[in-house]
């Protein structure tokens, strides 16, 4: 098939695909978030970890040391020039059995040098979704709490998948909070 419309975000998040689910697009002073045409716009929570090299810490996957970075909470952050934070989205996202989801910053954030990285939202996963949010600039840069950070496209397979995330009891299932990686 293909790119879902708003109409079937709708429905879906009337089944539990996304909670909390604002049902239209909400600008109101802020970074517009919520249900658009074709894609959900999801909002930063107020909780960040900050990448810092106080501790010349080395950021390594497959041995992560918290001293990597410093926790944050509040109603926004500034991320350092040429740096990287994590987050994660305020919404709860339950993706169905024949559902891919892709994951797109905001343009707002994208003019301004920050980039969102999130890996795709595979069938049958659930949780907060950890975002990765880089500073390209020279500059220190800001992030918001409780308003829009990227937007999430649907994309719906001919049929379900044979084998889904978690059916393989995926690593990342049912995270919630800032995950950070796991082997």
């Amino acid at each position: 098939m293909g790119i879902m419309p708003d109409g079937w975000i709708r429905d879906r998040a009337g089944e539990g695909m996304i909670e909390p689910f604002v049902e239209r697009q909400t600008r109101e002073g802020k970074i517009s978030y919520g249900l658009s045409s074709y894609g959900y716009d999801a909002r930063l929570a107020p909780e960040f970890k900050i990448f810092t090299n106080v501790d010349n810490a080395l950021v390594d996957p497959k041995h992560f040391r918290e001293d990597s970075f410093v926790t944050r909470e509040g109603e926004s952050c500034v991320i350092p020039p040429n740096s990287f934070a994590l987050s994660r989205t305020v919404e709860y996202f339950r993706i169905p059995r024949d559902v891919l989801v892709i994951c797109l910053g905001k343009s707002t954030y994208a003019r301004c040098g920050m980039i969102v990285n999130v890996t795709p939202l595979e069938p049958e996963w659930e949780g907060h979704v950890t975002l990765e949010i880089s500073n390209t600039t020279p500059l220190p840069a800001r992030v918001y709490a409780h308003e829009g950070i990227c937007q999430f496209l649907f994309l719906q397979g001919a049929g379900p998948c044979e084998v889904s995330y978690r059916d393989r009891a995926g690593k990342y299932q049912a995270q919630r909070g800032i995950t950070l990686p796991r082997l």
